[in-house]
């Protein structure tokens, strides 16, 4: 049978006809600008979207859930914000059976109408796009400006990603085939085959702190338009802006005249166990978890009634051989180290040198110019408090902050971390970037990741060892980035090699615009799903897939 597309997908198609295109030509596309600029989204979106957030803080969060509790809320800012959202307290068995119910029709409106639907939550979310970004602001630690474009724009061109790889795996077949064997002298077998796309069932986003849109998106998007309704479970200390997710996601599916329960927040209480509840429920049947590598790898372990799809934490490496230029590579690394504070699974954490130095259009570089030029390029970044608060952002929680404080115990550092007053915040907690040096064979420190703006020169004996390390670092620990800077094309091809036998994805030369900590949706995979840190890729068809199968029945023609 085939289903009659709703009136969405028609007003969609062409965006979604643009971002099939987009994923398969791997060039440049972003379908929501980056940029907040009056010029782009009007005079008064700014000041309309911070209005709206604000009218969130210090009152129940408006969102009309079955089997609500008492209300909860667990967010401190680390700007210091005072958010007091409350939020209805999850119960499991509601957010079950409500989703549960919710599915059958979802699941019958075929592939076009649940692409739709989901093109046009995703355009609500970008005429709100200020108020989201607000929230991310505010919660996660991030500059405003990094919030609206990785947790607006680039949030929602993930999303859009995501459901033109699972629109594509769907329709990667026809729905209905006519099959038609010769049989001898007599009449042939005639069969009509119809091949209907079945979702899994439940799937639950645990969300993560630093990111928790644009890690979020991509798995919620994957999973609703393939069919399955979504519980997003948030981390406590980022809820708002999964909330405000939901609760346009809810509009829309209520418009659209589908059960608003395809997408539900399960917000928790204080020490509560709210993830593991859900993630081994036998009617959650796929899991997206974005965080640490220990509760990652219980996932994996424990969730075995899901497919779970995990992005956990690695050691992320660069090797400098040599540049021809030097002040680009300087200012290149020095961004990347201090954007965010280094609260990215994308940041550089190894930075192995060579002990004797490096060749550069300067002539030689000694190891201690080599450092002191990241460090002076850091410095610059940093030094203006005003300035620097727009790159660093705030630390997002403690535990980055026991770090820095355990990190000056290990080795002598090239360029300790300072504490800096927030010029519109004067609660943020703000650390900038420290290097430490250490010496080759100190792997029991580099050789884990310590998550936040620290970050290891290490010398080695060689290139040649130096990408031994990383062969045997990444190989052991996982990475999501890693980089080279090398003036020689045999270096350059030997640590790709090293790259794809470890299942990373590498930037070569780096000394502009591009930043290895950065990707771009439609273009650039994120994560590989080849090694231990993450077990699947942003996005491509096998992020899609398995969320789904495809059920078929014949009957004689």
């Amino acid at each position: 049978m085939t289903e009659t597309p709703h009136p969405l997908y028609a007003t969609h198609s062409d965006t979604l006809n643009r971002a099939l295109t987009a994923i398969a030509e791997r060039g440049y596309w972003s379908n929501y600008p980056e940029s907040p600029s009056p010029r782009v989204y009007g005079e008064h979106a700014a000041a309309e979207g911070k209005a709206a957030f604000e009218a969130l803080l210090g009152r129940d969060f408006p969102l009309d859930q079955p089997g609500a509790g008492e209300p909860v809320a667990t967010e401190v800012s680390p700007f210091g914000v005072r958010l007091d959202v409350r939020y209805p307290h999850a119960n499991v068995a509601a957010l079950i059976d409500a989703g549960t119910a919710a599915l059958p029709a979802w699941r019958d409106a075929g592939p076009q109408t649940r692409a739709g639907v989901c093109v046009e939550i995703l355009a609500r979310l970008h005429a709100n796009i200020f108020e989201l970004a607000h929230a991310v602001h505010v919660t996660s630690g991030q500059a405003f400006v990094m919030a609206f474009q990785a947790g607006g724009a680039h949030a929602l061109d993930r999303a859009l990603e995501a459901v033109a790889y699972g629109y594509a795996e769907m329709t990667r077949h026809p729905g209905v085939a006519e099959w038609e064997k010769p049989a001898g002298k007599g009449e042939p077998l005639r069969m009509t085959k119809t091949f209907h796309v079945v979702p899994r069932g439940l799937a639950l986003v645990v969300g993560c702190n630093t990111f928790p849109t644009w890690n979020s998106y991509p798995g919620l998007f994957a999973s609703l338009v393939t069919g399955n309704p979504v519980v997003i479970k948030p981390h406590p200390g980022a809820v708002l802006p999964l909330a405000i997710t939901v609760r346009y996601a809810r509009q829309v599916l209520t418009e659209a005249g589908f059960d608003p329960n395809l997408v539900q927040l399960a917000a928790e209480a204080p020490g509560e166990k709210l993830a593991s509840d859900l993630a081994l429920h036998p009617a959650v049947k796929i899991v997206d978890f974005t965080g640490s590598t220990e509760y990652g790898d219980w996932l994996e372990a424990h969730a075995r009634q899901a497919s779970v799809y995990t992005e956990k934490a690695g050691v992320n490496t660069i090797v400098v051989d040599s540049t021809d230029d030097f002040a680009g590579m300087c200012r290149n690394i020095a961004f990347s180290l201090t954007l965010y504070s280094g609260q990215m699974c994308t940041t550089p954490q190894n930075l192995l040198i060579p002990a004797d130095g490096i060749a550069t259009e300067q002539g030689h570089k000694s190891f201690d110019e080599v450092t002191g030029g990241i460090a002076a390029a850091v410095g610059k970044l940093t030094a203006d408090p005003a300035r620097g608060v727009e790159f660093t952002g705030a630390i997002v929680n403690d535990g980055v902050l026991d770090r820095l404080d355990a990190v000056t115990r290990t080795g002598t550092a090239v360029l300790p971390s300072r504490t800096v007053e927030h010029p519109a915040y004067p609660e943020a907690v703000v650390r900038t970037p420290t290097v430490v040096r250490l010496a080759a064979e100190d792997v029991q420190t580099y050789g884990r990741e310590w998550f936040g703006p620290i970050s290891f020169a290490v010398a080695t004996g060689s290139t040649e060892e130096s990408l031994r390390i990383f062969r045997e670092t990444v190989g052991r620990k996982g990475a999501l980035t890693a980089a080279v800077y090398s003036t020689d094309e045999k270096v350059l091809d030997a640590m790709e090699s090293a790259a794809i036998d470890v299942g990373v994805h590498l930037s070569c030369n780096l000394t502009g615009g591009v930043f290895v900590n950065q990707s771009a949706a439609f273009s650039d995979f994120h994560a590989s799903g080849a090694n231990p840190a993450a077990n699947a890729a942003l996005t491509d068809g096998a992020y899609v897939a398995n969320r789904f199968r495809v059920v078929q029945s014949r009957r004689h023609s």
